[in-house]
């Protein structure tokens, strides 16, 4: 091939690649993946935003807490690995008498066979869960 054919080819190849590029990449953080496990999973009883008010909370014995307050009832700060330990349910509420919430520690392990790649993957479906419940915390 001639050297003008191998510039026109790299110039189009070029031109190709320019346009297959998104003209601004907007970047994806944990947070984000965890508004979507959020909108998933807890919506229903926290609601959209996480202000307690989802479709089934006036159904529930005890109502669901706002999540956007919890440093703010804490004097603050944010505790994550709390936040994580309600969730996998490895830390009771009194509030919750039996498990009214669905323990996402055990559901997230069950949606693949048992292995410690598993325990290690619903570990971080949680752990996106409190990056999102953190991104969401009233100033």
């Amino acid at each position: 091939m001639r050297i003008s054919g191998w510039i026109a080819l790299s110039v189009s190849a070029l031109g190709v690649s320019l346009f297959a590029r998104p003209a601004q990449s907007q970047e994806i953080t944990v947070a984000d993946v965890g508004r979507g496990y959020f909108q998933q999973y807890c919506s229903a009883c926290h609601g959209l935003e996480g202000k307690g008010d989802g479709a089934v909370a006036a159904y529930l014995k005890a109502p669901p807490p706002d999540l956007t307050t919890i440093a703010k009832r804490r004097g603050g700060k944010f505790p994550e690995t709390e936040v994580a330990e309600i969730i996998e349910a490895r830390r009771p509420l009194v509030a919750h008498g039996t498990r009214d919430m669905p323990v996402w520690g055990e559901r997230f392990g069950e949606m693949a066979p048992d292995s410690p790649a598993t325990q290690a993957s619903a570990r971080g479906q949680i752990l996106v869960l409190v990056a999102y419940l953190r991104s969401i915390q009233q100033k």
